[in-house]
């Protein structure tokens, strides 16, 4: 267990002294520290696929900031890559795929990666990182979801309409089912292997949930999210975020994970209430309030706390990852303000 271990007890919804607090996409661009690293490893993919570099950039926040987790630094269009669709980023517009998947012969053809083989270097980076860490702070591990990464796969890249995937789940939906239970196994694999390897808490990230349909998202987004969960070891926290889901929060509580990540757009009041006492909830702070003034900052973590209200079951995190252009001070702003706050909501 690690010395500070207020992220697993706040995801098992144990009591804490006050709340935990961590970011998505805590390393990255908008850390100068992280910009010069990036500039050593070449591009985006290979510092990813660099171990050494890969934990040190995972350690740059916790040097700056009194954060309650480490995340590994990694992408989570690594699955897809090693199963052969050549992952490339192309300035301005993101990710893309050489060999997207199109047609039943494409979804036949893909392999399911050996983890420790095909995706050896993330194993490696989490080992690194956790021998670095030497407990100080837990180590979140990390998955796209099925439907994420069939949003990817199938569009080839980004999408602003997600044509071709949806056009693909409504003409042939057993060959859509066909690659997400390719990518069920992948994931599951994926971050069994990550938890051998040493992280402590595993995150689902659903980021396309949302674009879906209500009966849609519970066939080809959330079956498959609770198939992983039933797999990943119990005594290991897990976390299901799903962009734009706030609607579904009660099916995603049934759903075997221990704490529902929430976006900006989602009442932490209502969402508290809706859920009860069987989940714990992660967020869920709008990621532009960090171009606010300090001041302000300091209102709005206030005013997310205050919502959630006394009791254990809160990790205090932005509604999604962090934008590039944030000032590094602000974030210190934001991080200082849950420590200064927060205990007065965990007091008896």
């Amino acid at each position: 267990m690690p010395k500070n271990d207020l992220l697993i007890r706040s995801l098992l919804r144990q009591p804490v002294e006050r709340t935990p607090v961590w970011m998505m996409r805590q390393a990255g661009r908008y850390l100068p520290e992280y910009r010069k690293v990036r500039e050593q490893a070449g591009d985006f993919l290979s510092l990813c696929m660099n171990p050494e570099l890969a934990c040190e950039v995972t350690m740059q926040p916790l040097d700056r900031y009194r954060f309650d987790a480490a995340i590994l630094f990694s992408d989570i269009l690594t699955i897809p890559h090693a199963m052969g669709l050549g992952l490339h980023f192309v300035e301005g517009e993101g990710p893309k795929f050489h060999h997207p998947v199109r047609h039943s012969e494409d979804i036949k053809a893909l392999p399911v990666p050996d983890p420790e083989d095909d995706l050896g270097y993330v194993c490696d980076a989490v080992r690194l990182i956790h021998k670095t860490l030497d407990g100080r702070v837990p180590l979140i591990g990390f998955s796209g979801s099925p439907w994420t990464l069939a949003c990817y796969m199938v569009e080839g890249g980004s999408s602003r309409d997600f044509r071709k995937v949806k056009g693909l789940l409504y003409e042939q939906p057993q060959l859509m089912h066909e690659l997400l239970e390719k990518l069920t196994n992948a994931v599951s694999a994926y971050l069994n292997a990550q938890i051998s390897a040493g992280v402590e808490v595993v995150m689902v990230f659903d980021t396309w949930g949302g674009v879906l349909s209500a009966e849609d998202y519970q066939h080809f987004s959330l079956n498959y999210t609770a198939r992983i969960a039933e797999k990943v070891p119990q005594e290991i926290p897990s976390v299901l975020f799903t962009k734009g889901g706030g609607q579904w929060l009660e099916a995603m509580a049934d759903s075997g994970f221990d704490g529902l990540g929430l976006d900006w757009t989602t009442s932490i009041t209502s969402a508290r209430h809706r859920v009860g006492d069987k989940v714990a909830l992660q967020g869920n702070m709008d990621p532009l309030t960090l171009y606010a003034s300090p001041v302000v900052i300091e209102q709005r973590v206030e005013r997310v706390l205050r919502q959630f209200g006394h009791g254990s079951g809160h990790v205090f995190n932005l509604g999604h990852g962090i934008l590039p252009d944030i000032d590094p001070a602000h974030v210190e702003a934001m991080v200082e303000a849950v420590h200064k706050i927060s205990p007065q909501f965990h007091r008896e």
